[in-house]
């Protein structure tokens, strides 16, 4: 059975630019044109649900400001060109976008051109891509609870109530599966504070090969080797 919902910690841009010699950061613009052909494969064979991890809220407080403002500075172009361009994967493909996180911390102008995108794309009802940017699994498990209580004191729900729907219900994208499978490339293995609460019985693959190396077959076998799995969800 096909994954409903990826995961994708797009990792190895920088190195992946040092082999070329060129600048770390430019890696990422690389990396961008890459997460286009994933999209595509992934819509591709009938998956619905993807969610890749782009930017970490701490990558916003540790990498250089050079770097990070290449990096928004490529969030910002792609978000023009999904506004501007009819044949942009996004629209044949008809996937709906949104972008999670702590995206409040973000210049006032990309909010603004995410929301754009979010509107132009809320139509699309066949494939779902969450992009995570300045986003962490932790925080958005904190930014739940204050939410739920929240809710609590406006005597919307009761305490005794609160359950893992409830939860479920209040973090940045409620009513879509839990990720079946997170894929991970650049070669670490770990999560990153990827979708802390969502991962808890999802299938981890992680390869080897630096982000803008990936290939469509690479991704195939990803798939493949999910697909014969046994699940266990925790028993």
């Amino acid at each position: 059975m096909l994954p409903r919902h990826i995961g994708i910690i797009l990792d190895g841009n920088r190195r992946f630019a040092r082999e070329l010699m060129k600048n770390p950061w430019e890696g990422h613009k690389i990396g961008l044109l890459k997460a286009r052909d994933v999209l595509r494969w992934a819509c591709n064979i009938g998956i619905r649900h993807v969610t890749a991890y782009t930017l970490s809220l701490e990558n916003i407080k540790t990498r250089p400001k050079k770097e990070l403002n290449y990096i928004l500075k490529q969030l910002e172009q792609e978000s023009k060109t999904i506004l501007n361009d009819a044949k942009h994967i996004v629209h044949q493909m008809k996937v709906r976008v949104r972008f999670i996180g702590r995206t409040n911390e973000l210049p006032e102008h990309l909010i603004s051109l995410f929301k754009e995108v979010e509107e132009r794309t809320s139509s699309y009802k066949k494939h779902f891509l969450n992009v995570a940017v300045a986003y962490g699994g932790q925080q958005e498990i904190i930014d739940a609870a204050k939410s739920i209580a929240k809710k609590v004191s406006r005597g919307e729900i009761i305490a005794d109530d609160i359950d893992e729907n409830v939860f479920i219900q209040n973090l940045y994208v409620p009513n879509q599966p839990m990720p079946d499978l997170i894929l991970r490339t650049g070669g670490d293995h770990r999560l990153s504070n990827f979708m802390a609460f969502q991962s808890a019985y999802s299938e981890l693959m992680f390869i080897d090969k630096k982000w803008p190396e990936l290939t469509e077959k690479d991704f195939m076998d990803a798939i493949h080797e999910f697909e014969v799995r046994e699940r266990r969800f925790g028993g």
